[in-house]
């Protein structure tokens, strides 16, 4: 029986160092970003982010498969670093916030890859219409922080076509398509 016992307790000790961890992703710290670009016409490209967005994630370095993702952008913390033109971007021209507050990521899969990358692919919403997209991700690095909690951070990229998200205000073919470049570290819960 103690056998029996012991082996129960090795099992369930086991089970749970095998688990995900839940991390929150650390905005208050500044050490998570939001970015995008967009070309201005073809003749030059305009950068910008999302200042504020909050969302968590679920992740097991030994079982990268199984991860999970949730991410809230407010819509209206587009910063482009020239005023005139976020308002216009907050317009219904553009992000059209009034209706559309938030913008969300949800992943559905993640597809391990070669050296730390992998595709995390997930349903996007923005400006009211979801789509299937994919983000190329790299592992950054994970490990104890200074201040005695744990870390884990992710860098990706993709692109959207903002037709497919019922943006009709496009200048042109070459302004088509926005770049978006996300840095993601989350504090274990």
């Amino acid at each position: 029986m103690k056998k029996l016992l012991l082996a129960a307790a090795f099992a369930a000790s086991f089970t749970s160092v095998a688990q995900a961890a839940d991390y929150v992703i650390d905005t208050q710290g500044a050490h998570a970003f939001i970015q995008f670009k967009v070309s201005h016409l073809g003749y030059s490209w305009l950068h910008g982010r999302f200042n504020t967005f909050s969302g968590d994630f679920s992740y097991d370095s030994a079982n990268l498969a199984a991860a999970k993702i949730k991410l809230d952008i407010e819509t209206k913390s587009v910063d482009s670093n020239h005023a005139e033109r976020d308002k216009h971007l907050r317009s219904a021209d553009f992000l059209n916030v009034d209706k559309h507050p938030k913008a969300s990521f949800v992943s559905t899969k993640v597809v391990p890859g070669a050296d730390g990358k992998f595709d995390l692919v997930g349903n996007f919403t923005f400006n009211g219409v979801t789509k299937e997209i994919t983000i190329a991700a790299t592992k950054t690095g994970e490990g104890k922080d200074p201040w005695g909690g744990y870390r884990a951070g992710f860098h990706g990229t993709t692109s959207i076509k903002l037709s497919d998200y019922a943006i009709k205000n496009i200048l042109g073919p070459a302004s088509e398509t926005v770049y978006l470049d996300l840095v993601v570290e989350g504090i274990r819960k």
